[in-house]
């Protein structure tokens, strides 16, 4: 993306009347980046993620007591539905340059209606393989679309909508764990089915609520798609626009899957190193979701403020190994014995993980809408989106199999690796957006030459 001279004093005019409107996560709400549209979406959200929430929180038991599945079938369920949200994202962006996003994203929800509501049927595990896929096929290309609506609907403030987006979700997955736990605590084959048909009825919601907005413009608003044209190196060039075909586009995004590690250390690494290494209480274990959601949904808006152009969110990809990195050195240095200093090292690791994960969300984010070419954002996004999707497969298995395998060595290895794909990401981010300043001045250059040589000069004031 290209900062011409004075759009940053336009973009701080309008920040202070942002501000005269109040900046708070409520009033935001009210007036979201997009308007109408974008304030519909992000109740589509809510509601969605809310379903999300209660069916996260209540699976494994559901597919342990009711589908009567041992661990070893469990493990195959949850690597099939791993392979297939990797192929959800860019299957949403091939499709989203074709189709209207809209209607894509309806068809999304009423895939992930058709599959969760098969589960009131069926508990044999052939078919329950073929459920959680779709499932999580659907959950995956249904987050690239609003990750497109974002890029469409919001134009330059897609950092903004993007917090927004996020504090959302965050308070619809606490809100769906919370009526989990009543189902939970009943137990019964009836009370699992409530909570399937409480995230079925989400899926239909959303899906109403998306058809009462409008198609967004494939342009990125406010002028940005001019601005921008030429801002991909070999933009206009056959193959270049494809995203599989750009090089640099495929090292952010294979740069990136290390960059989201963050959510597999505090789902799974904090749990299980405190479980197995530590004397800490297991009640300590749900104070990791309680920090996770409650600064996520405190602090998002804060930090996507610091982080709102394309170089900001180079610098905060950086930031974001130095901060995993001091998670790592923590985990590493927490004692095996004494419950209370365990407590307190693996608690200041889940605020260090989810600082990480707030830098992630904005640097992640808008590097991968700004270096990808302006006029095939939904192919690009829809590859970027990947990176989450082999994490949540990968992560997982690296942390269990290798890091906590290798005992506190293991921890400073990953973390110093992680700091070091940042800086590689900062430095090859910036080198892109070089790259893109100075094919938009080589196109600017021969067309104002033409200009002043041609039969018709430009009078002189």
């Amino acid at each position: 993306m290209i900062w011409r001279r004075g759009a940053g004093e336009r973009t701080d005019r309008k920040d202070r009347g942002v501000r005269k409107g109040g900046t708070g996560l409520l009033a935001q709400l009210r007036r979201p980046p997009g308007g109408r549209d974008a304030r519909i979406m992000l109740f589509a959200q809510l509601l969605d993620r809310t379903g999300t929430g209660v069916w996260g929180a209540s699976s494994v038991l559901f597919f342990t007591f009711v589908a009567g599945l041992d661990g070893r079938q469990l493990g195959l369920l949850l690597g099939a539905a791993g392979v297939a949200g990797i192929a959800g994202s860019p299957l949403a962006g091939h499709l989203a340059a074709r189709f209207p996003a809209r209607a894509l994203l309806i068809g999304c929800h009423l895939l992930r209606l058709a599959a969760i509501c098969a589960l009131l049927v069926f508990t044999r595990f052939e078919v329950l393989l073929l459920v959680v896929a779709l499932t999580s096929l659907g959950d995956r290309a249904a987050k690239m679309l609003e990750m497109l609506f974002a890029t469409r609907a919001a134009g330059e403030q897609r950092g903004t909508y993007q917090a927004l987006s996020r504090s959302v979700a965050n308070a619809g997955y606490a809100l769906g764990a919370g009526l989990a736990a009543i189902g939970l605590a009943v137990g019964t084959r009836e009370a699992y089915q409530v909570l399937i048909l409480g995230n079925a009825l989400s899926f239909v919601l959303a899906a109403a609520l998306v058809w009462r907005t409008r198609e967004q413009p494939h342009g990125l608003g406010s002028g940005e798609a001019a601005a921008e044209t030429a801002d991909a190196p070999g933009a206009g060039r056959p193959g270049v626009a494809n995203p599989w075909r750009d090089r640099g586009y495929l090292r952010f995004v294979l740069l990136d899957i290390p960059l989201c590690l963050d959510d597999s250390i505090l789902g799974v690494g904090l749990p299980l190193w405190l479980i197995e290494h530590t004397d800490a209480p297991h009640a300590v274990v749900p104070a990791f979701l309680i920090i996770n959601t409650v600064l996520v949904v405190a602090l998002q808006m804060t930090v996507s403020a610091r982080v709102r152009r394309p170089r900001e969110a180079a610098g905060a990809a950086r930031l974001y190994g130095l901060t995993l990195l001091g998670c790592c050195v923590l985990l590493a240095l927490t004692p095996e014995h004494g419950a209370w200093a365990a407590s307190i090292a693996l608690l200041a690791a889940a605020v260090l993980a989810t600082a990480a994960e707030l830098l992630r969300s904005v640097s992640s984010w808008e590097l991968a809408v700004s270096l990808a070419p302006p006029d095939v954002k939904a192919s690009y996004l829809g590859v970027a989106g990947m990176s989450q999707s082999i994490q949540k497969s990968a992560g997982p298995l690296l942390l269990t199999g290798a890091v906590m395998a290798a005992g506190p060595a293991g921890w400073l290895v990953l973390g110093a690796a992680v700091a070091g794909v940042s800086v590689v990401q900062r430095r090859t981010g910036l080198r892109r957006l070089d790259s893109m300043e100075r094919t938009q001045a080589a196109a600017a250059v021969p067309a104002g030459s033409r200009t002043a040589r041609g039969s018709d000069p430009a009078p002189v004031s």
